[in-house]
């Protein structure tokens, strides 16, 4: 065994929601952690005793939750050796969408990513309604890439409010997507995130970022953050490619 596996890995902490399915929480939790590690991190994860103990859950539902990360290639499983994560594991999966911010943070994360570029620019038309009587906010556009083969894989832009903007690290945004860098980092309360998935076709600047042939098919998401104050405080719009992304969506019956 490596010298870098023989220290646990150590996820982020978790606030449950007990309206949604635990595991589920517990998975994407766990997910958003693993994608947004540092790469000297750790690859081996705590035992299923430890998590569960960490997240405040059973151990069967801590093996449920370990199982979704297993199916999708993420971690692997080792009989008396352990659990650890896959480093060459392909990070493109589902827009998966269940209700939490958790979940919302772990299908932002991973892979390496670009700041492309980031100011002040002007409320778009179909932004105004989320900024009432706000002219400018501050705008970030971020290329991501799967980490091993260096393949675009998608881009967001993100429009937030001037005053948070200030508060934001870039080299936060490097690693950790917006809506944590704004709800650790920053320190917003989040209350709510409206989500909508839509086709679309390639535009000619989205083409030339993902590399696609322009009008081939994207996953257009977009994400309106509000804090506890019922605000808008980050619109995010993230241009998924078609050929490795598809959307999905999971209805849990009581």
């Amino acid at each position: 065994m490596t010298g870098d596996r023989v220290t646990t890995f150590a996820p982020d902490s978790l606030a449950l929601n007990r309206k949604l399915p635990l595991w589920y929480q517990v998975s994407q939790s766990l997910r958003a952690s693993i994608l947004g590690r540092a790469p000297h991190d750790p690859l081996r994860l705590p035992t299923e005793d430890r998590l569960a103990e960490h997240y405040g859950v059973s151990v069967l539902t801590m093996r449920q939750a370990l199982k979704e990360l297993e199916t999708e290639g993420l971690i692997s499983r080792h009989r008396r050796r352990g659990t650890f994560i896959e480093p060459s594991a392909r990070r493109a999966t589902p827009v998966r969408l269940l209700g939490s911010v958790d979940a919302i943070v772990a299908q932002q994360s991973g892979e390496r990513t670009t700041v492309l570029e980031h100011g002040p620019a002007a409320v778009p038309a179909d932004l105004a309604e989320y900024f009432p009587g706000l002219d400018e906010a501050t705008a970030y556009r971020r290329l991501r890439r799967d980490g091993h083969s260096g393949e675009p894989t998608n881009w967001a832009e993100n429009l937030v409010r001037p005053e948070l903007a200030d508060r934001i690290d870039l080299a936060d945004l490097i690693r950790w997507p917006m809506t944590k860098v704004l709800r650790d980092a920053v320190g917003v309360r989040i209350s709510r995130i409206t989500d909508t998935v839509e086709a679309r076709l390639a535009d000619p600047e989205t083409s030339r970022l993902l590399q696609v042939p322009l009008l081939s098919p994207i996953l257009h998401y977009t994400g309106v953050t509000y804090d506890e104050s019922g605000r808008v405080v980050d619109v995010a719009r993230i241009h998924y490619r078609g050929d490795r992304f598809s959307f999905s969506v999971t209805v849990e019956a009581d």
